[in-house]
């Protein structure tokens, strides 16, 4: 399918010879052009040489003119047929008298994605028609995908060095977003945990590790669900700035409607396990089940259940809600099902590595707060003392390294009920005090705090309803 027989690619060759010409009047112009351009975005093959030879002499500390540029290209023979040094003099002189050089190389940047976007286009359509034998539909459309997200990739530029002075600026406004609402980050919905952290930070790694069946899921589902519903309800009320923010979740382990049940479960205070079997449920429970899920259904939070997903899946799933819906914090549950990119590791440790790397650099690329849910190593099981440590972190390697925050869940309460002494033992008896003491508890263990202190905060947890609260009735939530 040859679409340049029939339309013509979109390029401007006038636009590519005014920066060019720019630059050749005015070298410093190119540290403009050079935040948003790349040499494979002219179309023209000469320019595109033109402009590499301008870059490598401007970095290595040499006068661009269009003398020394003759001499830089002199082999090249493109060069030679449309005049060589003529035709560079008459670059610069034709190059506008007061050139916006970054409007000129925004216009070829766009230019040129437009061609990668119809050379896309054009491969989806060819492979669409010949149908290999060896590449499904499914796959066709993930290629497809991958090769779309490649096309942002590409366009995609940082904003360069930041100066102190603006540095200084954000800093100065997160210390007053603090002041006006007592944090600065976004809220988890727990009175004490945002005290240890100040909300959950832009750009952070936060890693919630815990053994099966202490409630890293739930505790997770749980800020996700309150993130969500408060910035949904301050956005409609449109008095002050939206708190909160849209969440995307990647849950590999658990489908999309379970965790949807369990949120039903939390905010309706039916047990899970009436929802899961509907045994036992009373018609103004559904009836209660039935109205929640209708008031929640245009929640901003996104649930992606994909099994078996890449970290590079997961980068462009996140850059294109993050472009079509502004998510403002990301759930992985968990890293440890999470893939690598590529097979290329030795052992299991440099393939969680990798995943930890790959989140904490799109926490920064789309200064969002990242929530990672981590497996502990079985050694913990085998101690007297279960209290998790750093070290207890499952294929660790990088992940105490990467992450800004990790906190621990904890309920002594888990393992007591695994060890009941034989009744009307003493035992038995300091037993029951534990439980006593630890039933329906959580200890939050934030053993490392990047930005702060290292603290400990005690939650109620209620098995009931996979809960979440602030102890000593001080739960933060809204209305249901």
């Amino acid at each position: 399918m040859d679409l340049e027989a029939h339309r013509q690619l979109p390029y401007d060759v006038d636009v590519e010879q005014a920066l060019l010409g720019a630059i050749l009047i005015d070298n410093y112009s190119l540290d403009r052009a050079s935040q948003i351009l790349r040499s494979e975005h002219f179309y023209d093959p000469l320019h595109q040489r033109l402009y590499s030879a301008v870059e490598r002499m401007w970095s290595n500390g040499h006068l661009v003119t269009p003398l020394t540029l003759k001499s830089a290209m002199e082999q090249d023979p493109g060069l030679a047929e449309v005049g060589g040094k003529t035709y560079l003099d008459n670059l610069a002189r034709a190059a506008p008298v007061i050139p916006n050089v970054k409007d000129y190389a925004r216009i070829l940047a766009d230019l040129a994605m437009r061609r990668a976007l119809i050379g896309v286009g054009e491969k989806i359509v060819n492979t669409a028609y010949e149908a290999p034998i060896d590449i499904s539909p499914a796959a066709q459309i993930e290629d497809a995908e991958k090769s779309l997200y490649e096309v942002a990739e590409r366009s995609r530029f940082g904003q360069g060095p930041l100066s102190f002075g603006d540095a200084l600026t954000r800093a100065v406004q997160q210390t007053e977003k603090a002041l006006r609402g007592g944090i600065s980050g976004v809220p988890t919905g727990f009175t004490q945990l945002d005290g240890v952290l100040g909300g959950l930070h832009p750009s952070d790694l936060i890693v919630v590790a815990g053994r099966p069946g202490m409630g890293k899921t739930s505790l997770a589902t749980n800020m996700a669900f309150y993130a969500a519903r408060l910035w949904a309800k301050d956005k409609g009320d449109g008095a002050e700035p939206a708190r909160g923010a849209p969440v995307l979740l990647f849950s590999l382990e658990m489908s999309a409607d379970q965790l949807a049940a369990r949120i039903l479960s939390e905010q309706t205070e039916i047990e899970m396990r009436k929802i899961r079997s509907g045994r036992s449920m009373a018609d103004a429970e559904f009836t209660r089940l039935v109205h929640m899920a209708q008031k929640l259904r245009d929640l901003p939070l996104f649930i992606d259940d994909t099994g078996g997903i890449s970290i590079a899946q997961i980068a462009a799933r996140a850059r294109r809600l993050k472009r079509e819906k502004h998510i403002g914090m990301i759930v992985v549950d968990y890293l440890q099902l999470v893939e690598p990119a590529s097979r290329r590791f030795e052992n299991r440790v440099q393939e969680v590595s990798e995943v930890t790397k790959g989140l904490k650099a799109l926490a920064k690329e789309l200064s969002v707060p990242v929530i990672a849910l981590s497996q502990l190593s079985r050694s913990v099981d085998s101690r007297d003392d279960k209290r998790p440590v750093l070290s207890d972190l499952r294929e660790s390697g990088s992940i105490e390294q990467d992450a800004d925050v990790v906190m621990f869940v904890y309920r002594a309460e888990y393992y007591l009920a695994t060890h009941e002494p034989d009744p009307g033992t003493p035992e038995h008896s300091k037993w029951m005090e534990k439980m006593e003491h630890a039933h329906g508890k959580a200890d939050i263990i934030v053993e490392k705090h990047r930005h702060g202190a290292t603290n400990s905060i005690v939650l109620n947890f209620d098995s009931r309803f996979t809960r979440f609260s602030n102890s000593a009735d001080e739960h933060v939530g809204l209305a249901r």
